[in-house]
């Protein structure tokens, strides 16, 4: 079974590849801050950050389903992930830093202290048996993509900085210019990897995307997780 990523990250594509699934990616086109201000006005109130996640995720995969839809018939079909992460520190996002002056006022912010990362996903089931069904367990059936089958979920890590970094080592981070197009401006698996104490969760969630929400998710749908491992493709 054909796993469709609806991204381009390279740090989600790592984590799949290194978990044996070697997926199609298609890149998802999504106005996200005019998405996310009309659910808000939908439901009267702010999203939290988990529900942001996922409802991201969601939008991602659904438009890679409603644009790519062709292409991903003529692959035999599979199943579409959306996902999306964020970062936060004493409840506050932390987005991309972007500026190097922005990374390192947020590695020294971090250091020391303990952030909580969610990881949001959305899987719309495109095989030939779940286009057709609906009847997955779990399944949403109003995925907005053709109706087809559809879940969702979010993971949560923990991640510490620590505390005996110097401000030469962070300064020294920043200047490679890693941590400015990374959510919360470090990533376990580069270069801050020395710089991270502890890990409270799943590691592939801090990564990019949560692999045991992954294979609950596969299976609320009614697959078998194994069946995404490119060797039995």
């Amino acid at each position: 079974m054909r796993l469709i990523l609806a991204s381009t990250s390279p740090a989600r594509l790592f984590v799949l590849r290194g978990a044996g699934i070697e997926p199609v990616c298609f890149a998802p086109e999504v106005d996200e801050d005019a998405a996310v201000a009309a659910r808000e006005a939908e439901l009267g109130r702010a999203l939290s950050a988990p529900e942001l996640t996922e409802y991201l995720g969601r939008l991602k995969a659904e438009d890679v389903v409603r644009r790519h839809g062709a292409e991903i018939a003529e692959l035999g079909g599979g199943l579409v992930l959306g996902g999306d992460s964020m970062f936060l520190l004493d409840g506050e996002i932390l987005g991309k830093p972007h500026r190097p002056e922005v990374a390192l006022a947020r590695a020294r912010q971090h250091r020391g202290r303990t952030g909580v990362l969610h990881s949001g996903h959305w899987l719309i089931d495109c095989t030939a048996a779940g286009a057709g069904s609906g009847d997955g367990d779990g399944a949403d059936s109003d995925a907005g993509a053709a109706g087809l089958p559809a879940v969702g979920g979010v993971d949560t890590a923990s991640v510490t900085l620590s505390a005996d970094l110097t401000d030469d080592e962070l300064a020294a981070y920043v200047a490679t210019g890693e941590p400015l197009e990374l959510a919360g401006g470090f990533a376990i698996d580069g270069l801050a990897g020395a710089f991270i104490e502890r890990i409270e969760g799943a590691p592939s969630c801090v990564i990019g995307l949560s692999l045991p929400k992954l294979r609950e998710l596969v299976r609320e749908l009614g697959h078998d997780y194994p069946a995404l491992w490119t060797a039995r493709a």
